[in-house]
């Protein structure tokens, strides 16, 4: 049976399924491995970079910050909720606009942050140890190809 599934290329459902199934597994690992360096559970791989997207604005409105990162406005406000009740971050009104809230960090997130893009870096290295630097570049331009 292998061999005549070999011989036949995959059907895109196959691929697919294998896609998510793999990007899952991934995603467990990575955050595992943000635990095992000392990052808080709250602070997850996405919700790290909503606090990047922050500092990196200084202030930002959440509809812009949902346009920067592509993502919906009401996943925005999920993350803010969760990072507002962690003290990362605080909200403010638009002066301007009363229909607009502002987003910044609290004192405490710099430090954090900065821990945490450490740590995605180590636990990036650690899940993709097995692959190649070649497999990396093949496995980023498919990507990109999707």
């Amino acid at each position: 049976m292998a061999s005549s599934h070999a011989a036949s290329p995959p059907s895109a459902g196959d691929v697919l399924q294998l896609l998510i199934r793999t990007t899952h597994r991934l995603h467990t690992q990575f955050e595992d491995h943000l635990s095992s360096l000392g990052i808080p559970a709250y602070l997850t791989g996405p919700r790290v970079r909503v606090l990047i997207a922050i500092e990196e604005a200084g202030t930002i409105r959440m509809s812009e910050l949902a346009q920067k990162l592509g993502i919906k406005a009401r996943t925005v406000t999920q993350f803010v909720d969760a990072l507002e009740q962690e003290k990362m971050l605080t909200r403010t009104s638009d002066p301007d606009d009363r229909r607009a809230t502002f987003l910044q960090l609290t004192e405490i997130a710099p430090a954090l942050i900065t821990k945490a893009r450490a740590a995605m870096s180590l636990a990036s290295e650690q899940v993709l140890q097995d692959l190649p630097p070649e497999g990396r570049r093949q496995l980023l331009n498919l990507l990109l190809t999707l």
